[in-house]
């Protein structure tokens, strides 16, 4: 279980593959004034997908993600790829970074060198961490498990092993948000005696045991909002949930495809107000999409959904008791404090005055300050 260095370098003919079939890309119609009503829009995905063709460097962006201490490590059967960036300060506090789905570990991409490096970005040096950044199995360039019913808010085991055995760190922090929002609160209801602390950006999959009849009139609405809101946007749960290789066959095999799934929601999560590069260029939705597309793991990581619907790992009445931090964006739909408050050992909870579902991206120098600041007395 040595741990290996890890350097990306994409071979050309992936890359060549990835060109042609963007350029032989079927296109379907679309009804007049569709906008982004019926899914992606035609005509944005179009521009995406001449951009990705014609313009866009993924050598690029290769080498910007190859500057970071990358490595690769055999836990239990699975490779794990993460960043390992080692924090300039007195005593730097160990931070584990968890992604979700459709973002990967390049969601924390604009954090980490704030995070390992604050006295260069005009903060105390005192508030330096060691960013510790996997990519979960089955996402980018960590193995994609497949052993049914393998779920990967339980991989709690591994990221302890990874932590305290492989790295030496006896005590650390997690954040995360979507999947890794699961994590992090899986890992610390786990492993307490290590885990100083978890700094959540959306609630992830926890489920309280409230009642209906004893929730506030916030919570209710923010229940009645929600079921209103999934019927809107949560087909791709439903199908994810139930057939996603069916849907992968599809995604795997077409780029335009694969783009069009993924781009739709980092649109419809974020605050760009119906624009999605209002908060992320092109570079930066396609370096994402890309990195799906070359390892492979859109089918592995929807799959996650499928074993986590089948059996949740979060069950109703568990509560946190370490120190919970959260900070809410306001187009994650957030949850009222007392939702919260129900499940989590709550000491920190900010509501952001923008911002969406994948903050390290979009809303990264907000995200870290609440991360210093909840971390600080935990240290």
């Amino acid at each position: 279980m040595s741990i290996h260095p890890f350097h990306m370098d994409i071979p050309q003919a992936t890359l060549d593959n990835l060109g042609e079939r963007l350029a032989r890309t079927r296109w379907p119609d679309e009804v007049e004034g569709a906008g982004w009503d019926y899914g992606t829009n035609l005509n944005y995905l179009q521009e995406l997908v001449s951009y990705w063709q014609q313009t866009f460097d993924w050598r690029k962006q290769e080498e910007k993600l190859n500057q970071f201490a990358q490595f690769r490590v055999d836990i239990d059967g699975l490779g794990i790829h993460f960043i390992h960036e080692r924090g300039k300060g007195p005593n730097p506090l160990p931070l584990l970074l968890f992604h979700g789905w459709p973002d990967s570990f390049y969601r924390y991409h604009k954090v980490i060198p704030l995070l390992t490096d604050p006295a260069s970005y005009g903060g105390d040096p005192a508030d330096s961490f060691d960013v510790i950044v996997p990519s979960l199995p089955g996402f980018g360039f960590s193995d994609r498990p497949r052993k049914r019913g393998w779920k990967t808010s339980e991989a709690n085991a591994l990221w302890a092993h990874l932590m305290t055995d492989l790295l030496g760190y006896g005590r650390y922090g997690a954040a995360g948000g979507d999947t890794g929002s699961a994590v992090a609160q899986f890992l610390a209801l786990t492993h307490p005696e290590s885990v100083v602390g978890i700094h959540l950006t959306d609630i992830g999959w926890h489920n309280n045991s409230a009642t209906y009849a004893n929730l506030s009139q916030a919570e209710q609405q923010w229940l009645a909002a929600g079921q209103q809101y999934f019927f809107q946007e949560g087909a791709y749960v439903m199908i994810q949930s139930t057939k996603p290789q069916t849907l992968a066959y599809g995604l795997n095999d077409s780029p335009a495809g694969l783009a069009a799934w993924i781009v739709e929601k980092f649109r419809a999560w974020s605050d760009c107000d119906g624009d999605v590069e209002r908060s992320y260029t092109k570079d930066e939705l396609l370096t994402n999409i890309t990195i799906y597309w070359v390892s492979e793991t859109i089918n592995s990581s929807m799959r996650a959904y499928y074993e986590e619907s089948h059996n949740p790992s979060l069950q109703p009445g568990q509560r946190i008791d370490v120190p919970v931090g959260m900070a809410l964006f306001p187009k994650d739909n957030p949850p009222p404090r007392e939702w919260a408050q129900r499940s989590f050992n709550l000491h920190r909870w900010t509501e952001m005055p923008h911002g969406g579902h994948f903050a390290a991206l979009e809303e990264p120098v907000l995200l870290v300050e609440d991360l210093r600041a909840f971390y600080r007395p935990l240290r």
